[in-house]
Formats: C-alpha cells, sequence, structure tokens
C-alpha cells in the first residue's frame, strides 16, 4: 500500500519555526529510508503554528536534504497566487530536482479573509479555481505556436498535478480535467465516500493519467501501546478544539486527561473533525486502516501525525510503514498504478 507523509511543519511549544523546518528534513530523511512515496507540505498563512508558509520553499529545503523521495504541495493555495508564479516556482523545482517533484493545487485559501487582503487577493479569487489550473498545466505543458508568455523554467516540464479537495468540487474538477485526486478527510471526514463516488463516476482519461487514483489524507498516530498512543493524541485533539474556540497557537504538549480540557460540544466538535484518525499501538492501527481501504478502496494513504515531541513523530511513522508492508491495495489496474509516480 503506498503511503505518503503530509507535513504542516507545526511548531511544537517550546520551540521555533527554525526547530519544526529542521524536524521537517529530519523526518523526511526517515520518510524515505522507511520507503515512504511522498513528503508533501501544506500551505498555510498568518498561524504561528505553522512553518511552511512559504511552500515552494519548504519544498527546496526537503528535496535537497533528499534523494529518492518524491517532494511536493499538499498543497498549494492557488487562489493565493498568480498561475504564472506557481509554474515558476515548481519548474524552478523540478529543474533542480527532476521527478521527484509533486504540485497538489487546493481551492481553498488556507488562511482567513483580513489575511486574504494581505496577499493582495480578492475573496473572488477561487471562483476562477478550474481556469487557473488550467493555466497552470499549459504553463508546464510544451511550447504552443505563438506562445508570448512562458514560464522559464517550466515550460514542457509538465510536473505532475493533483487535485485537493475538501468537498465535492474539487472531486467534480479532478474528473473533468483527468487529474489524480487527494481528499482531505483527516479533518474534513464527512465527504470522503461521496467525493470519491463524483471523482471515480465521471473521471475523464487525460494525458496525464488514463484511470482515477484517489487519495485519502488520514491522521495516524501509532505507538508501543493504545494507552500511549492515546496521550499523544491530545496534541491534535487540543489543536481542533483551540480552533473552535479561535485561539490557535503553537501545537500543545499532551495531557494526561483531554476531557478536562475541552467541553461536551467541544469534544463532539473536534471528534467528527478527528474521525478518520487512526490512533493506537500496531496491532490496532493495522486493524483500522484494514476496515478503511476496505470501505474507501483508496489508492493510496497521506496521512498526517500532529505529535509535539519530534522523537515521538518519527517512531510513529516508522510503525506505520511497518504495518503498511502488510496492507493490501485495493484493485486498481497495474497498469493506472505505474502511471501515478
Amino acid at each position: 500500500m503506498p503511503l505518503s507523509v503530509l507535513d504542516l511543519a507545526l511548531v511544537p511549544q517550546g520551540f521555533t519555526p527554525a526547530d519544526a523546518l529542521r524536524n521537517s528534513l529530519d523526518l523526511a530523511c526517515n520518510a524515505e529510508a522507511l520507503g515512504y512515496r511522498r513528503y508533501w507540505l501544506a500551505e498555510h498563512h498568518n498561524m504561528v503554528g505553522i512553518a511552511s508558509a512559504a511552500t515552494a520553499v519548504v519544498i527546496g529545503h526537503v528535496a535537497a536534504g533528499t534523494t529518492t523521495i518524491r517532494v511536493g504541495a499538499g498543497g498549494i493555495m492557488l487562489p493565493n497566487h498568480a498561475p504564472l508564479v506557481i509554474a515558476e516556482q515548481f519548474g524552478t523545482l523540478e529543474t533542480l530536482f527532476p521527478g521527484r517533484i509533486d504540485l497538489g493545487l487546493g481551492r481553498a485559501p488556507g488562511t482567513d479573509q483580513r489575511t486574504l487582503r494581505a496577499l493582495r487577493r480578492s475573496p473572488d479569487s477561487a471562483d476562477t479555481f478550474p481556469q487557473d489550473v488550467l493555466e497552470v498545466q499549459a504553463l508546464l505543458g510544451d511550447l504552443q505556436p505563438h506562445q508570448a508568455v512562458q514560464a522559464v523554467p517550466g515550460t514542457g516540464l509538465k510536473v505532475p498535478l493533483w487535485i485537493l479537495g475538501s468537498s465535492l468540487f474539487g472531486a467534480q474538477v479532478a474528473a473533468m480535467l483527468g487529474l489524480p485526486y487527494a481528499f482531505a478527510s483527516h479533518f474534513a471526514p464527512d465527504s470522503l465516500l461521496p467525493a470519491f463516488a463524483v471523482y471515480r463516476s465521471g473521471f475523464e482519461p487525460s494525458e496525464q493519467l488514463r484511470a482515477p487514483h484517489a487519495m485519502a489524507g488520514i491522521n495516524v498516530i501509532a505507538a508501543e501501546t493504545d494507552a500511549e498512543a492515546r496521550r499523544i493524541f491530545t496534541s491534535a485533539q487540543q489543536q481542533f478544539t483551540n480552533l473552535f474556540r479561535g485561539t490557535r497557537g503553537l501545537l500543545r504538549p499532551p495531557i494526561d486527561d483531554i476531557d478536562a480540557y475541552w467541553s461536551g460540544p467541544e469534544k463532539r466538535q473536534a471528534s467528527n473533525m478527528l474521525a478518520r484518525s487512526f490512533v493506537g499501538s500496531a496491532e490496532t492501527v493495522k486493524r483500522g486502516l484494514e476496515a478503511f481501504l476496505a470501505e474507501t478502496g483508496a489508492d493510496e494513504l497521506m496521512v498526517a501525525s500532529a505529535i509535539h515531541d519530534h522523537a515521538a513523530r518519527v517512531r510513529s511513522y516508522a510503525i506505520l510503514a511497518e504495518i503498511g508492508r502488510d496492507l493490501k491495495r485495493p484493485g486498481i489496474p497495474a497498469e493506472a498504478a505505474r502511471q501515478v509516480a
């Protein structure tokens, strides 16, 4: 079963963004040695607990420190950028690290309206998302006769594009354009199955991809025992509780009693958003993932792990890598499996 890493470059309480970026590179090196397929970084702005706002820069940092793992964006929030700039950035990355760069594109701004204005973008910039994706694709495609504007570097490099989503809209765009699709069920689990159904039923083959390829974002917290993993997981539970409170900050260390931290309504909200989380020992996580794959037929798993202690995060991914060697991939044509690098 192909496994990949989603990293928000979270800044733990007691540490700095510099620490978070060093940890990202160290985790990427470990993920590469463990056989993970991709290492993606996410774009967020004006959040003191996330160090990957300059996503293309951090991708370059990680790619320069690794040698084989694919590195990319999960994703670039396209409404925040001019398509030409993104084509130039990822054309440059592909030139520096040929055959190793992925470009995941999302429609959400990844921030609040005030920060969106600070980015000098219009609140309605998301309305042109499908057209902007096509523009990025064209700028990374072959040079056309009389083409006046080029991405340099970028033209002709055909960096693989992915569509990211947390609703049915992204599934429709990915299907229409014949692109691989990644659903953010690690924080928006409710629409996962409908989105996969829309994507698969509406998929139109393209030059990049002949058969649908659906990736699911999930949370995994693996440790030596169920009790240890559940305690580590309280950092993520606090993080989502603070999201509802409007008190986002640094990633908090684990606590012994999460029920003393959140209220009943907060518990219901946070637990719903974290419903696609697999927490426990290797045996417990494996059972959960087997059931998840049987339910969804996901072709690939993109794993997020909001863990305060870096050594515990590395250990979680090591346990997951062992589990992944025994997970059975859903029935997918061999040709389609080979197409998605």
